[in-house]
C-alpha cells in the first residue's frame, strides 16, 4: 500500500465501523492504525471475569450487520470481540489494519494540506485526513491514594486484569464500585477467602433483564425482518428512558422507584441497605444494570467499607476511618480517564496551535466530531457524544455517516481540507451548555466522571439519539471553511 489518503486511529467499534463504510463508499486508500496486537478496542482490553455489555446485544451492534445468533440478551465480552472480528473480515477491512502501530503525534502541514502522523518507534504517514476512533474508555484511572506503590501483592486495574494472580483463598480488596466492579465482584466473591469492597459513593442499581436465547429463538431471529424488529423494539424501550435524562430530573422518579425496589428485594440487612442507598438523583452517575451485585455483597465472606480509602500499606488497605483491612490482592475498579485521554493527545493544528491550547477552557467539538483549527481531523465518540440511556454504537454510526459527508463535500468542491468555523463551534457548545446545566448530570447532586475538573459536562449528549442522528445527517457547507 502506498501513502494512505486517510488514517483511522483505533480498531474498536468506531474504527472498524468507519473503515467498513469508507470501503463501501469507494474509499480504499486508508489505513487503520491499532496500538494493540488485535482489534476490538474496549472489548479486547477488558477481560475481567464477568465482563459483558450492559446494553442489549441486538442494539449494541452495527445496524448494517445484525447478528441473530447472540447467545444472550446482554452479550459477554469475547462474543462481542468475535462479532467485531467477523465484521472486519466480512467487509474486507483486515488488510487495511496495521497492528502494533501506536500514534505518537499528529501535526498539520498547512503548506501541503496534509497531516503528519508520527508513529512510536519511527515511521511517518502523510494523509489528507485523520479520523480518531480511540474512544473514551481505554486509559485506566487509578485513585490518588498515598502508598499505592508500597503494596507488596498483586495489584491491577480491571481493564488490565492479571489472570496469573490466583484469587482462590486470598484476601482480596476491591477499590471502586462502578460498572466494571458490579460485573466482576459477583464472579470473584466465591473464590476469595474474604472480599473487602471499598465504596466511596453507592451507585444506583437496576435489575438486569438478562437471559440466554434458546436455539428456537435464535432460529426465529434468522427469519427476514425479525432481528430488525427486535432491534427497533429494544431501541424504543431504551430511548424512552431519555425523558428523565433529557427533559427534567424530576422525571427520573420512576427509575428511582425501580432501583429502590430492586435494592429492597435483594438486601435484607437494613444497615447494609442503608449503606447502599445513594443520596443523589438516579442518572447523575452511570446507572448500574445488575441482578447479582447486591447478592454478592450479602455473602458472609464479603465486607462493604464506605467512605473510601485513606492509605495503602504493604499488605493492607486503610479506610477513611483509620481501620486497617488485610489484603493479599488489590483490584482497582476505578474507571477510566475519559476527558483527560483526549487532552493528552499530541496534536498540532493550524498556526502551530496545540490541541491543549485550543481546549484550555475545556474540550469541545462541533457535534463532537470536528474542532476549529484542526482541518480534516475527525473524532468518533468525541466530546459530548456519550450516552446515559442508549447504545453508543448508534452514535458512532451517525458520526461515521457525518464524516463521510464531510469527505464528499471535499470531493464535490475540490477543496483540500475543511475546518469548522469557530463561531459555529462556539454557538453549538453554548447551546449544549444551556441544555446540559439543568439536567440530571449537573443538577443531580453528585460528582461523576461525566464532569471535567471545572464541573462542566464534556461527556454526555443532552438529547435523544434520534435527534443527534437527524442533526448529523448532512454536513452543511456553511458550517465550514473550505481550504483550497
Amino acid at each position: 500500500m502506498g501513502e494512505p489518503g486517510i488514517v483511522i486511529v483505533g480498531a474498536g467499534f468506531a474504527g472498524i465501523g468507519m473503515a467498513i463504510k469508507l470501503k463501501e463508499a469507494g474509499y480504499h486508500d486508508f489505513v487503520v492504525l491499532e496500538k494493540g496486537d488485535d482489534l476490538g478496542g474496549t472489548w479486547r482490553d477488558n477481560t475481567y471475569p464477568g465482563c459483558a455489555c450492559d446494553v442489549p446485544s441486538h442494539l449494541y451492534s452495527y445496524s448494517f450487520e445484525l447478528n441473530p445468533g447472540w447467545s444472550r440478551m446482554f452479550a459477554p465480552q469475547e462474543e462481542i470481540r468475535e462479532y467485531l472480528r467477523g465484521c472486519a473480515a466480512k467487509y474486507g477491512v483486515l488488510p487495511h489494519v496495521r497492528y502494533g502501530a501506536r500514534v505518537e503525534s499528529l501535526e498539520y502541514d498547512e503548506r501541503a494540506r496534509r497531516w503528519r502522523v508520527a508513529l512510536d518507534g519511527g515511521g511517518v504517514l502523510r494523509p489528507h485526513a485523520v479520523i480518531s476512533g480511540i474512544g473514551a474508555l481505554h486509559v485506566p484511572s487509578y485513585p490518588d491514594v498515598p502508598g499505592r506503590d508500597r503494596f507488596q501483592g498483586p495489584a491491577f486495574h480491571s481493564a488490565e486484569w492479571d489472570h496469573s494472580a490466583g484469587l482462590t483463598g486470598k484476601r482480596v480488596a476491591v477499590i471502586g464500585t462502578g460498572a466494571s466492579a458490579a460485573q466482576f465482584v459477583p464472579r470473584i466473591a466465591p473464590l476469595a477467602s474474604h472480599l473487602t469492597v471499598f465504596q466511596r459513593t453507592p451507585p444506583w442499581v437496576q435489575a438486569k433483564p438478562d437471559f440466554a436465547f434458546p436455539p428456537a429463538a435464535r432460529r426465529m431471529l434468522r427469519l427476514p425482518g425479525t432481528a430488525r424488529a427486535l432491534r427497533w423494539l429494544v431501541y424504543g424501550a431504551m430511548e424512552s428512558r431519555a425523558l428523565g435524562f433529557t427533559v427534567h430530573p424530576s422525571l427520573m422518579k420512576a427509575h428511582e422507584r425501580m432501583a429502590r425496589r430492586h435494592l429492597e428485594s435483594q438486601v435484607a440487612d437494613p444497615e447494609l441497605r442503608r449503606a447502599l442507598t445513594p443520596d443523589y438523583t438516579i442518572g447523575c452517575k452511570r446507572v448500574i444494570i445488575s441482578s447479582d451485585y447486591y447478592p454478592a455483597l450479602c455473602r458472609e465472606n464479603v465486607s462493604l467499607v464506605t467512605g473510601g480509602v485513606a492509605e495503602i500499606r504493604e499488605r493492607s488497605v486503610v479506610d477513611a476511618s483509620g481501620v486497617e483491612h488485610p489484603a493479599d490482592v488489590i483490584v482497582y475498579g476505578t474507571g477510566f480517564k475519559v476527558t483527560e485521554s483526549l487532552k493528552e493527545l499530541s496534536i498540532v493544528g493550524r498556526g502551530g496551535v496545540k490541541i491543549q491550547e485550543a481546549w484550555r477552557d475545556g474540550i469541545e467539538a462541533f457535534y463532537g466530531v470536528t474542532t476549529a483549527g484542526f482541518p480534516n481531523l475527525f473524532f468518533l465518540l468525541g466530546p459530548n457524544t456519550g450516552l446515559g440511556h442508549n447504545s453508543v454504537v448508534f452514535m458512532i454510526e451517525s458520526q461515521v455517516r457525518y464524516v463521510l459527508d464531510c469527505l464528499r463535500l471535499l470531493s464535490r468542491t475540490g477543496a483540500r481540507a475543511l475546518d469548522v468555523r469557530p463561531e459555529r463551534q462556539r454557538a453549538f457548545n453554548r447551546r449544549l451548555r444551556e441544555r446540559l446545566d439543568p439536567l440530571v448530570w449537573n443538577a443531580g447532586g453528585c460528582a461523576s466522571w461525566y464532569l471535567d475538573e471545572h464541573g462542566v459536562n464534556r461527556t454526555i449528549w443532552p438529547g435523544f439519539t434520534f435527534e443527534y442522528w437527524a442533526r448529523t445527517r448532512k454536513a452543511k457547507p456553511g458550517d465550514y471553511e473550505l481550504i483550497r
